[in-house]
């Protein structure tokens, strides 16, 4: 029986950084997490244990430092996109790179009506995210965010749908939608304003997330695709995963109290995970967006 190396890649995990602009009046910090993978001709390593041509995570690792350092950061998906150009440059065994970059916010915190000049508060578990893939002499950028919690109390419903033996959930035609977003997606081109850009998005999301009378949280991960699509034409196609964050009505009639369909059990597990892409009809082949 023959036995034969499969795909592979490595890289460095989770690299956690802090960078301080410190301007004469004021500072500024950017916090991000990232993360590198290389693949390439690395079958030595695995076969024999040759590591000559094996760039080492402790390298990696110190090269998102140095990259944070020498430059501004600037928006994230430029910053990752010059780390995979740089590993697929300058490494000679690495073909293929792929750098994601999560970013944190933080925000100034107010003191006496103004923004203190050294002193900030993280604004929730939101996060900014962007990946860059970089092989022979091409690249490709992503970007997206994680952790965005919506709900609407009202323009929702569910009902009309299959039955069977088991089934005891009733139909409604008033319920409480709330989920976390996690949406990425995918540029069909390079020359993009990215900061403009992920605002656009986002700002889509939200507008069609409130706006549109939710039949099911299957149609809406659809409708809140296609704002993103409409809105950003740079954009080749989306990926949402939509966790239905269920909020069932307390029966508040058994304790004596006359209930009004305002008190709500959240029940965080088990959830629904609704997931699906929405994309261009003539969208360019690009790297997957299930990361």
């Amino acid at each position: 029986m023959a036995i034969v190396l499969g795909d592979n890649r490595y890289g460095k995990a989770e690299i956690r950084l802090l960078r301080v602009a410190r301007h004469a009046d004021r500072h500024e910090i950017r916090e991000l997490t990232v993360g590198v993978s290389l693949s390439g001709d690395f079958d030595a390593v695995h076969l024999t244990g040759d590591n000559r041509a094996v760039l080492p995570t402790d390298s990696q690792k110190n090269t998102v430092y140095a990259f944070a350092a020498d430059t501004p950061v600037g928006e994230i998906e430029d910053f990752a996109l010059r780390l995979a150009r740089h590993f697929v440059a300058t490494a000679e065994a690495v073909h293929h790179a792929t750098v994601h970059v999560d970013e944190h916010a933080w925000e100034h915190i107010d003191v006496g009506g103004a923004h203190h000049p050294h002193a900030f508060r993280r604004t929730g578990e939101e996060r900014r995210q962007a990946r860059a893939v970089a092989e022979d002499g091409r690249a490709w950028v992503a970007a997206g965010l994680d952790g965005l919690v919506v709900l609407k109390s009202a323009g929702s419903e569910f009902r009309g749908f299959a039955r069977d033996r088991y089934t005891t959930l009733a139909d409604t035609t008033d319920r409480i939608l709330a989920t976390t977003v996690t949406a990425r997606w995918r540029f069909a081109t390079l020359d993009v304003d990215w900061a403009a850009s992920f605002g656009g998005a986002r700002a889509a999301l939200l507008q069609r997330f409130a706006g549109h009378h939710s039949l099911s949280l299957q149609q809406t991960l659809y409708e809140m695709g296609r704002a993103v699509l409409e809105a950003r034409p740079e954009v080749a196609e989306v990926r949402l995963s939509l966790p239905n964050r269920h909020h069932i009505e307390v029966d508040v009639a058994a304790f004596g109290v006359a209930g009004r369909h305002e008190v709500f059990q959240i029940a965080d597990r088990p959830y629904g995970l609704i997931e699906g892409t929405v994309r261009r009809q003539d969208a360019p082949a690009g790297p997957a967006l299930d990361w």
